[in-house]
């Protein structure tokens, strides 16, 4: 006599047998400061306010973003764990949650970050380590990275007269509309010029030159055309592929 199927739920054995199989992989933030040891960069980290660099360490690699100038190359990147950028310091680890995802899916979700996050487009307020960091952590895990990581870029968006000088142009908010809309439009030339990945990046003869003087120098420059510090400069040659 045929038996049909069973069509009683699974019992909560086996349903905990089938969690118990599951690929759980813990991810963790490292928090690096942009800023000298001392009381400056104590006093802004206590506020939550810190110039801050992160990566997101899955199992032995710690993945983050950076600029360059290479058309078409992804500026996300891995190192060691723990490995200081430089001119920072390393400040916290954070466990931000856990994965079920796999080996091959965890690889899928990394290379589908590093496809959307390539090197020309990094912007030191807008688009920077920080932003990756937020992206990834919520593919993987489906909560953002802690807002404080990147409150310093959000705080100069609003208000850049208190971020450091070099990631804007002073005294920016301390104009009146007609005179920042001349500020924009004279120097809208000199910030396309300098964005890494415009395709028309040098306009004329003098510009040329004064990129390649750039490029042997080592200078690397935002879609904002500021001057990237060396923390915040992608790793090429660990880029993932």
């Amino acid at each position: 006599m045929h038996t049909p199927p069973s069509t009683m739920p699974p019992s909560r054995a086996s349903q905990s047998t089938t969690r118990s199989t599951l690929t759980k992989t813990k991810i963790l933030i490292n928090a690096y400061d942009l800023l000298p040891p001392g009381r400056l960069s104590t006093i802004v980290w206590t506020l939550g306010v810190g110039l801050l660099h992160s990566g997101v360490v899955i199992n032995d690699r710690e993945y983050a973003f950076g600029g360059h100038d290479r058309r078409g190359l992804t500026g996300v990147y891995w190192t060691k764990p723990r490995t200081v950028p430089p001119g920072g310091t390393f400040r916290t680890e954070i466990l931000h949650g856990f994965t079920y995802a796999n080996e091959d899916e965890i690889a899928e979700i990394i290379r589908e970050a590093s496809n959307e996050f390539l090197g020309p487009s990094y912007n030191l307020l807008t688009r920077n380590c920080n932003h990756f960091t937020s992206h990834l952590c919520m593919a993987l895990t489906g909560q953002p990275a802690p807002a404080y990581l990147n409150r310093a870029a959000s705080i100069g968006v609003a208000l850049p007269c208190v971020v450091p000088a070099g990631w804007v142009e002073p005294p920016e908010c301390d104009l009146d509309d007609e005179d920042e809309q001349a500020r924009l439009t004279s120097n809208a030339g000199g910030n396309r010029r300098h964005s890494i990945g415009d395709e028309n990046a040098w306009g004329d003869e003098s510009s040329d030159e004064e990129g390649e003087e750039e490029r042997r120098k080592g200078v690397v420059r935002d879609t904002g055309g500021r001057q990237l510090p060396a923390a915040e400069r992608a790793r090429v040659d660990r880029t993932v592929r």
